[in-house]
């Protein structure tokens, strides 16, 4: 690119978010009504309610606790406030937030009740608010935006036109030098041989294949007759995906033709240096963005066929579609039309690259089609029952 410099916020250390939220976290299922009556005593925060947190144990809390203490430590976040029922695991999520540097406070309904809590809550929210308010945007380079892709309801044009359109820019960030990542460990399957072919390495191929093997056999000794429905799903068949092998290889376009993953992280696992990452997620679109925004993404590039409309609180979701009637019918969904391709009006290289104009305007401001509709779907991975 002839200009690689975006206007973003630098946090305290030293990563750069495109967005300066205020977020009120719940620790558990029980407080989200505590989070969202504080974010609607002070105007501009975000409340992020969810459903989980009590009673988890062994590597189910340790995602847990992963997701929600990466979503509060998210660049895109400037300061957090955490609400919980107790206060031992409340204090787990600030400490694990307060690491990063930026501001965050905790508070427990326990022997306090509600109205005390959200009184008190919301008195620090306002707080970092205006604090908040007051950081300035100053130039970053975007190699140091962190990019995550995921595809949904997926169709013939997505491996056609748009999800290379993805792998086009993918290959051109990762080569000045960016952190990105890809997953989707079940739409991989049927072109699990090639995705372990395209690691920096045979060790990280094996972790790949590994980690496949885990989840197509947990997939395997849970599942009834087959997947139909699921994988593909009716939106797949619809759009002419008859089988996943179709779906797993218009998936791999996502991510070019040059670039070579250099790991394989678990689930809401940050990357530890630049490049192209693997992460180990659902193909469930609202689970696995959310998990990348716990992992310390701050954009994410999500191409549609028949028309997706997930988004996320923290992670703004730029979403492109080369299918003409999605384009037309689902047009306020849609960032990037990307369409033309099929025409013979734009080459792969000429919509990479207007693919990477659009992270850049978002970078400096622009709302997403996701963030102007209001769909923010914070969706937690969970691995088994509660205790």
């Amino acid at each position: 690119m002839s200009d690689s410099k975006v206007m973003a916020y630098r946090r305290e250390n030293g990563r750069v978010g495109i967005r300066n939220h205020v977020v009120i976290l719940p620790l558990d299922d029980l407080s989200g009504a505590a989070c969202q009556s504080v974010a609607g005593n002070i105007k501009g925060t975000k409340a992020i309610p969810h459903s989980y947190g009590r009673l988890q144990f062994g590597e189910d809390l340790e995602l847990f606790f992963r997701t929600i203490i990466g979503t509060g430590s998210n660049p895109n976040v400037a300061a957090a406030v955490v609400v919980g029922i107790e206060p031992e695991w409340t204090n787990v999520i600030v400490e694990g937030i307060r690491k990063t540097g930026k501001p965050v406070e905790g508070f427990a309904i326990e022997r306090t009740g509600d109205i005390g809590t959200i009184a008190k809550a919301s008195y620090k929210a306002k707080e970092f608010m205006q604090w908040a308010s007051e950081r300035k945007r100053e130039e970053c380079d975007l190699s140091e935006v962190w990019v995550s892709v995921k595809c949904g309801e997926s169709d013939t044009t997505s491996g056609l036109a748009s999800n290379p359109t993805v792998g086009n820019a993918i290959d051109k960030l990762v080569a000045m030098g960016s952190t990105c990542s890809f997953g989707e460990t079940s739409e991989i399957t049927g072109a699990e041989m090639v995705c372990k072919e395209r690691a920096a390495t045979p060790e990280v191929g094996e972790k790949f294949y590994k980690t496949w093997n885990e989840y197509n056999d947990f997939i395997n000794a849970n599942k009834t007759d087959d997947l139909s429905g699921s994988q593909p799903t009716k939106g797949n068949i619809r759009g002419g995906l008859t089988t996943i092998e179709e779906k797993a290889f218009g998936n791999l376009q996502k991510i070019g033709k040059k670039a070579r993953y250099v790991d394989v992280l678990k689930p809401a696992e940050s990357p530890r240096g630049p490049g192209l990452w693997y992460m180990d997620t659902s193909s469930a679109a609202a689970e696995a963005v959310t998990l990348w925004a716990a992992a310390g993404f701050v954009a994410h590039f999500f191409p549609t066929g028949q028309g997706n409309i997930i988004g996320n609180p923290v992670e703004p979701v730029i979403k492109l579609t080369a299918n003409p009637l999605t384009a037309r019918t689902m047009f306020e969904h849609v960032d990037f039309d990307c369409s033309t391709i099929l025409r013979g009006e734009m080459t792969l290289d000429q919509a990479g690259d207007q693919l990477l104009d659009m992270l850049k305007r978002t970078c400096e401001g622009r709302l997403t089609a996701q963030e102007v509709l209001g769909h923010e779907e914070f969706v937690l991975t969970k691995l088994y029952r509660s205790a």
